[in-house]
C-alpha cells in the first residue's frame, strides 16, 4: 500500500515534503485541489507524465492540463497570451478558471498530444500551492480511474489508483465536483470550451458581454492554422471533474470524460 500522507494535522509540512520528494523523483502523486483530488507528477518530467493518464488506464491522447504555483508562471510556459486572458487571470486566479494558451516553443518537455497548446490552472488550495511551490509546474488530472467518478476524498483516490501512486497527500474531503471553467485563449476571441465553477454572468462582467462573438467568421488567426486548441476532447480531463459522461460535472465531449 502507498503511503497516506496527512496535510490536515500538525504534520502537515511534513506531508508536503515527503510528496515533493516523491515529484522530484519522478513518481506519481495524488493531491487535493479546489476541485477534486488530482493525480501527477512533475511537469517537465516526460516519464512521469506518462504514467499520470497510465494510471487512469488511457494514453497520451488526452494530455493532462498543468498546475502552476503562481501567475508569473504563465509567460515561462505560454506565449502570445492576450490581455483579455491576463484580466481573467487577474480576477478569477488562483481559482477554478482554466486556459488553454499556446504553448512556448522552446519548451523541453512531452505532456502528450497537445496540438502546440498547454492548458493552465492556478488552484485556490494552499495545501495544493505549497507543493506547487517546490516542485513547479506539475501535469494534473482527476484522480481517478476513467469512467469512475472523480476523487473527493484521499480514500476514493487510493482505491481507484492503488500502487499505481507512490504518495496520497491527505488535505480533508473536497466539497463539490463542480468542474473548472475552460476558456480557449489561442485566437484573437474568446472560445468557452466548457462551462463550469465560474459562470458566464461573471465572466461577462469581467470581458463585456458577447465577449465570445466573433466579428468575422471567415477571418482566421494564426492559431486559428496552427492548432485545434477549440476541441475540447483535447483537454478533457482538469482535475475538477469525474470519467462518467452523464455526470454534470464532466466534460463536455460527448463520447469521453471532462478536465479538472
Amino acid at each position: 500500500m502507498s503511503p497516506v500522507v496527512d496535510a490536515t494535522s500538525s504534520d502537515r509540512a511534513e506531508s508536503v515534503a515527503a510528496t515533493v520528494d516523491a515529484v522530484r523523483r519522478g513518481e506519481v502523486v495524488v493531491i487535493p485541489t479546489d476541485t477534486v483530488y488530482g493525480i501527477g507528477a512533475d511537469a517537465f518530467d516526460a516519464s512521469a507524465v506518462a504514467d499520470v493518464p497510465a494510471a487512469k488506464g488511457r494514453g497520451r491522447e488526452m494530455p493532462p492540463p498543468v498546475l502552476i504555483p503562481d501567475v508569473r508562471t504563465i509567460d515561462g510556459l505560454a506565449r502570445a497570451v492576450p490581455d483579455w486572458a491576463r484580466r481573467l487571470v487577474d480576477e478569477l486566479w488562483p481559482g477554478p478558471l482554466t486556459l488553454v494558451l499556446l504553448a512556448q516553443p522552446s519548451l523541453h518537455w512531452d505532456p502528450g498530444e497537445t496540438a502546440g497548446t498547454v492548458a493552465l490552472r492556478m488552484p485556490d488550495d494552499e495545501v495544493a500551492l505549497d507543493v506547487l511551490r517546490e516542485t513547479g509546474p506539475m501535469a494534473v488530472t482527476s484522480a481517478n480511474r476513467t469512467g469512475e467518478p472523480a476523487a473527493t476524498t484521499i480514500t476514493d483516490a487510493a482505491v481507484q489508483l492503488g500502487p499505481a501512486v507512490s504518495v496520497y497527500l491527505d488535505g480533508g474531503p473536497r466539497t463539490s465536483r463542480e468542474p473548472s471553467t475552460i476558456i480557449d485563449c489561442t485566437g484573437e476571441t474568446p472560445v468557452v470550451l466548457r462551462e463550469g465553477a465560474i459562470a458566464r454572468e461573471r465572466l461577462e462582467e469581467i470581458l463585456g458581454a458577447g465577449f465570445d462573438e466573433i466579428a468575422d467568421a471567415d477571418e482566421t488567426t494564426e492559431a486559428d492554422e496552427t492548432t485545434d486548441a477549440a476541441d475540447p476532447q483535447q483537454w478533457e480531463d482538469l482535475p475538477s471533474s469525474s470519467d462518467t459522461p452523464d455526470d454534470p460535472s464532466t466534460d463536455p465531449t460527448p463520447d469521453t470524460e471532462a478536465p479538472r
